[in-house]
């Protein structure tokens, strides 16, 4: 990291929005998504962090003209929140980590998103490529951090824990450098936290700054109507007798009153937030990316996130002894359903599934190419250059 560069950690907003929603993975349409509304609701009620991939079918351009609409660029400039995106994933099973197609991905989600800038940048499930292609990527990204200051801080991202942390100590140890940031999805979760016992003390000794908790609810797994099927049809990786249980869960959590993902969101948000703390964003508290379908959510979303706030000591935060007494008992009540939902869970508690999947093979046979297109030109608003913040 340049010397003149504070840590992520002291930077990143401890909320973040995420993106893969703005596709039609888990919608069945992505054109119906209010991404607009979304997206300006979002930073008005504070959320100062969004997350996308070119993975995500439209999101970059989606998310790039939510934040470029008169409204939003009036009430929030592009220095009041962070982007983030990734690099290397094209297709579900197409992947490229060449230097010659990070350099034209990043340029790519600089004209989609708008912007001069990125703030992270992931190398995109790095459990499908060699270690060696992962980190002549991350090479190529530093290189344009330092060179081009298009990029600010680096990490990666994927799902097994265990190949998360192993990239993050051959990286500081190959390279001399930490990662910025190591981001895991669905490894910390009502029904696995794999993220907390296998990976944050090992990333931590990596020298990692932020880890960053996705899909508190298993990529859909935890619902009362089970996984999302969306344009795509069912993608979820889960086995049938773990989709089972989580059902037989869900009907237990709607006896005592409530939904599963309810309380796995709260559960997720409230937990990780002191949990992932010392890997934490602004504030010291663990950061967790959510993603919304529509403005119900995100409003139900925001009003459970500011209960969890209610409940921590952060200073500065001016709480009334009624909100914070709620917040810490609420905490206390979703602890014994989540206590009861590992016993219906059994042995499925902390599964994980393959990823990749058993015969996975990478279809992307010539790396580098980007198949005749254009060389993109630079967005240009003088704000890469300005401050490393």
């Amino acid at each position: 990291m340049p010397p003149t560069q504070p840590p992520l950690s002291t930077i990143l907003p401890p909320l973040i929005c995420g993106t893969a929603t703005f596709n039609n993975l888990y919608n069945a349409d992505a054109a119906l998504v209010p991404t607009n509304a979304i997206v300006e609701r979002a930073l008005d009620l504070g959320v100062r962090a969004f997350d996308t991939s070119p993975y995500y079918g439209p999101s970059e351009e989606l998310l790039g003209k939510a934040l470029s609409t008169p409204s939003v660029l009036k009430k929030h400039p592009r220095t009041s929140y962070r982007i983030v995106t990734k690099v290397g994933r094209i297709a579900a099973s197409e992947f490229d980590y060449s230097a010659e197609w990070v350099r034209y991905s990043i340029q790519r989600s600089l004209q989609r998103l708008h912007t001069s800038y990125l703030d992270v940048v992931y190398c995109h499930d790095i459990e499908f490529v060699t270690t060696a292609e992962v980190l002549v990527a991350i090479k190529e990204l530093r290189r344009i951090r330092d060179e081009e200051g298009t990029i600010k801080y680096i990490g990666i991202s994927g799902y097994p824990v265990p190949l998360l942390c192993e990239l993050a100590e051959l990286v500081v140890k190959e390279t001399g450098e930490p990662l910025d940031a190591v981001m895991s999805y669905a490894n910390f979760s009502l029904q696995n936290t794999t993220l907390m016992s296998l990976g944050l003390e090992r990333l931590k000794r990596a020298g990692v700054s932020c880890v960053p908790n996705a899909s508190i609810l298993g990529m859909g797994l935890l619902r009362s109507v089970g996984v999302p099927v969306g344009g795509k049809g069912d993608f979820h990786p889960a086995p049938r007798e773990l989709r089972e249980k989580c059902m037989e869960a869900a009907k237990y959590v709607e006896g005592t009153g409530e939904r599963l993902e309810v309380v796995s969101i709260r559960w997720g948000l409230d937990t990780w937030s002191r949990e992932g703390a010392g890997l934490g964003g602004i504030g010291g508290i663990g950061v967790s990316v959510m993603g919304v379908s529509n403005l119900e959510e995100l409003e139900e979303t925001m009003r459970v996130w500011d209960s969890v706030l209610d409940g921590l000591p952060l200073a500065g935060r001016a709480v009334t002894k009624e909100k914070k007494d709620w917040s810490l008992a609420r905490a206390e009540a979703v602890a014994e359903k989540a206590k009861a939902v590992w016993d219906i869970l059994g042995s499925w508690k902390d599964y994980t599934w393959a990823s990749p999947d058993e015969g996975y093979v990478n279809v992307r046979a010539v790396k580098g190419v980007a198949d005749a297109i254009a060389p993109l030109p630079l967005v240009k608003d003088g704000s890469a250059k300005v401050s490393r913040l």
